[in-house]
Formats: structure tokens, C-alpha cells, sequence
């Protein structure tokens, strides 16, 4: 009997995370119907230490849910250069009183190094290039180390995000994604605070039902979606994170 060894064909494309991906896509349908807490106590005993979760601290019912399923849990927060001070006070509060680890990442460029590079006010004149220097690509550097992050989406935000799945597969980053609020309306989200005290960036109570970077988000006009004043009058709806 003879035996041949073969080299692989280089031809058939193979993907190094297709167990992964696998597993994701089943996690969405297995746990479609399960609680924000149970998914996040699933992620927790699937990924432990690979796994993160994302605030933008518009609040922190992510965050806290996370807590209870993982006390110390990392929470990754994106310092911009352009946040309201209301923004960067939720994070320290939040630092301060809850049983999670904080983590800020920073752009490469400091907003001077950007204007002194690119020109002043980048995000009025291409905000495209403005999110990707400053949120995309260091969101990318700084879940380079986690196999798994949670989100805050909901699929009643916007119409870009009514298929959010409540696990997926993040194709862009090779991760799994987690939205454990995604059935949520906004209803759940303020009953979640009421019940458990949980913090929330002042600006919320101020007309600003999304908050972003300053230059880039207004006030909510009566009638509006809670997204409608992320950069209002332009034909852009998403940073870029989720897209």
C-alpha cells in the first residue's frame, strides 16, 4: 500500500475563524429569545478574559449588566478629542462606582495633530476620514486582544439597526459581536435605570437621545428618531463601528 502525501490546494480558500463565526451565528439563534443578563453570562463562560464590552457612556446599562455577569470586566471606552464634558464625567463616574476596568483608547494624532495635518474642524469637511481616524481604527488596535465584544445597539435606535442580531459575527474585526439590549426599546432601557440606579451622561435629560462627539451632534427635534441629531443635514447615519 502506498501513501501519498498531498500539499493543500491553493486554490480553495480556508477561514481560520470559521469555528468561531460558527459559533456566533448559532449563539444568535439558541439565545434570540434569552435575557440581556443570560447572554452576557453565556459570553462570560465562553470567552472570559477575551471578552470586553464598548461604552460610548451615553450610559452604562451595558456596562453594569456586564458587571453582574463578569465582575471587572474590561469596558472600552473611545476618547475622541471631541466629547462633551458631560461625556468624559459619566466614564469617570462609572470608573468610580461600578465593579468593571475601564480602558480609554486614544486616536494616534491628538485633535491639534490632526487640524495641523489635515486642517481644522476635519469632521465639518470629511467626517468619513474624520470617525475613521478616530474611532475606527483605534477601536480596531485596541480589540486586537479580545475574542468577543458587547455592544449597546438596540434594534428600535434606527432602521440601520433593526436586524441587529443579539450575537454575530463582526466580519470586519474576525470577532464575535455581542448586542445583549438589542430587543430592547427605550422603555426597558429606562426601566433598567430606574431599577437599578444605574448612571447616565446628563446630556440624556438635556435632548440628546444619542450622544456623540460634540461637533457632531444637536438636539433632538420633537417627532425625530433618537439618532437624528448625529450628523444632522448630511446623508451620514453611522460612525462606522457598526457598519
Amino acid at each position: 500500500m502506498t501513501t501519498v502525501q498531498t500539499e493543500p490546494d491553493p486554490d480553495i480558500e480556508t477561514d481560520p475563524d470559521a469555528e468561531l463565526k460558527a459559533l456566533a451565528e448559532q449563539a444568535g439563534r439558541d439565545l434570540e429569545d434569552a435575557s440581556a443578563l443570560e447572554i452576557l453570562q453565556w459570553a462570560a463562560k465562553t470567552f472570559g478574559k477575551k471578552f470586553c464590552v464598548t461604552s460610548s457612556m451615553e450610559d452604562a446599562v451595558v456596562a453594569h449588566l456586564a458587571a453582574r455577569a463578569m465582575p471587572g470586566v474590561d469596558v472600552v471606552f473611545l476618547d475622541t478629542g471631541y466629547h462633551f464634558p458631560e461625556t468624559i464625567g459619566t466614564r469617570d463616574a462609572v470608573e468610580a462606582v461600578m465593579d468593571v476596568n475601564v480602558i480609554t483608547l486614544t486616536p494616534r494624532q491628538t485633535v491639534a495633530e490632526q487640524d495641523a495635518e489635515y486642517g481644522p474642524k476635519l469632521h465639518d469637511r470629511n467626517p468619513d476620514l474624520c470617525c475613521a481616524m478616530r474611532k475606527i481604527k483605534p477601536l480596531e488596535e485596541g480589540l486586537t486582544k479580545y475574542t468577543a465584544w458587547a455592544t449597546g445597539l438596540r434594534r428600535d435606535e434606527s432602521p440601520t439597526r433593526a436586524n441587529t442580531p443579539v450575537v454575530g459575527w463582526d466580519e470586519k474585526r474576525r470577532k464575535v459581536k455581542i448586542s445583549p439590549i438589542a430587543r430592547w426599546t427605550q422603555d426597558d432601557v429606562d426601566a433598567y435605570v430606574t431599577e437599578h440606579g444605574v448612571l447616565t451622561n446628563p446630556l440624556l435629560m438635556d435632548g440628546y437621545p444619542s450622544v456623540g462627539c460634540a461637533p457632531c451632534t444637536r438636539r433632538v427635534l420633537e417627532g425625530e428618531d433618537a439618532r437624528a441629531g448625529r450628523w444632522a443635514g448630511r446623508a451620514k447615519t453611522e460612525c462606522g463601528l457598526h457598519g
